[in-house]
């Protein structure tokens, strides 16, 4: 029971909290850089944080010119446009892509680093104040240390991570999520179940992130097809939103595992949405935790109300038909996810064979002999 926890993020959660809780915008400074995506503007969160903004006599330049799975080019646009604006805090409106870059902006703007050295880590507690404001349910960033980009010099994803990569205040209003087609609603909310599911299976694992990862297991689940079909109610979107905070608050302590790192590598080179590609990974994972007894296993499939047979069914059904990827590129993508620190941190620990397995078996290759 020797733990520590440390999540320093005020979450505000309710409909219309943006304008509501206006006033927790006010001391973070007198110039929001808004990060954000084109869809801001058609859910209407960006709309309800300018009318907040205002309302404390706040100004703001919005930057909306962040693209799915962001890279150095997108945060070094960002930086530029904060700085001639004259801002002095971030807010990040958006899924992941979006609160990622709003991040690295934050961070970057104040500790400045060449492009080859920005994922060498060793940074100090230090960026500017941010207020997330999610609007798709999966990611959990508004509540974790950090910031996951595009690395083109190693050909995957890579995480930046500070205590100051923690927003001051995250705004949680299922409202933004009321025009999410299904695809998308589904794909973050595999990213969420994810979350919470490897959090249990990290070895940073601890009795509290546990119970926030089985607390949000048993909320996930029973919405996951009703995210598919797209018949969610906006009541259980607020559901739905509140698991993936939950999650993200998990493995803001514990952090994520082999399928992370393995999913990299499939969003790189095949543009595979992020929870996705973890969701395809996740159940040949789940084998091979019950091959080497992971003793955190029958928890998580007593949060999902199921056998093991029944989780892997369910993802098999909700992931569909899976994308065409030949033995040789996936044995490729196995090598280079085997050398990723995500490897160590699971308490599965998958040997290169086993990482290779999970590849093949998930994409219905004949895993034969390493």
């Amino acid at each position: 029971m020797n733990f520590e926890y440390y999540m320093p993020t005020k979450v505000v959660m309710g409909r219309d909290c943006v304008k509501k809780q206006a006033g927790l915008l006010a001391p973070l400074g007198r110039h929001a850089l808004i990060v954000t995506g084109r869809s801001a503007e058609e859910n209407g969160a960006l709309d309800d944080v300018l009318s907040a903004l205002g309302a404390n006599g706040q100004q703001a330049t919005v930057f909306c010119r962040v693209t799915p799975n962001p890279g150095i080019p997108c945060i070094r646009e960002g930086i530029a446009l904060l700085k001639s604006a004259g801002a002095d805090f971030v807010v990040a409106i958006g899924g992941g892509s979006p609160m990622d870059a709003a991040k690295a902006i934050a961070l970057l703007s104040v500790q400045e680093r060449t492009d080859e050295h920005i994922f060498d880590g060793g940074y100090a507690p230090e960026a500017l104040p941010m207020a997330h404001i999610p609007t798709t349910a999966g990611t959990g960033s508004e509540v974790t240390p950090y910031s996951v980009l595009t690395n083109d010099v190693r050909q995957t994803k890579t995480s930046l991570s500070s205590p100051a990569l923690f927003p001051r205040v995250a705004f949680l209003d299922g409202k933004y999520m009321a025009r999410l087609s299904p695809e998308i609603s589904l794909n973050t909310a595999l990213d969420a179940l994810s979350h919470a599911m490897e959090s249990m299976l990290s070895r940073s694992a601890t009795p509290l992130s546990d119970t926030l990862s089985e607390e949000a297991i048993g909320l996930i689940v029973p919405l996951l097809c009703k995210a598919q079909n797209g018949s969610m109610t906006l009541e259980e979107r607020d559901t739905m939103l509140y698991a993936s905070t939950l999650a993200g608050m998990a493995i803001a302590q514990s952090g994520t595992t082999a399928v992370h790192g393995m999913g990299y590598a499939l969003t790189y080179f095949h543009n595979i949405p992020h929870g996705r590609a973890n969701a395809l990974l996740l159940g040949e994972t789940l084998r091979l935790c019950e091959e080497k007894k992971v003793r955190a296993l029958p928890r998580i499939l007593a949060a999902c109300r199921m056998t093991l047979d029944g989780v892997t069914f369910l993802l098999d059904s909700l992931v569909g038909k899976r994308e065409e990827i030949g033995k040789e590129e996936l044995e490729a993508f196995a090598v280079q996810a085997a050398q990723n620190k995500n490897i160590q941190k699971s308490v599965y620990e998958p040997t290169p064979d086993e990482v290779r397995r999970i590849y093949l078996r998930s994409f219905g290759c004949d895993a034969g002999e390493a």
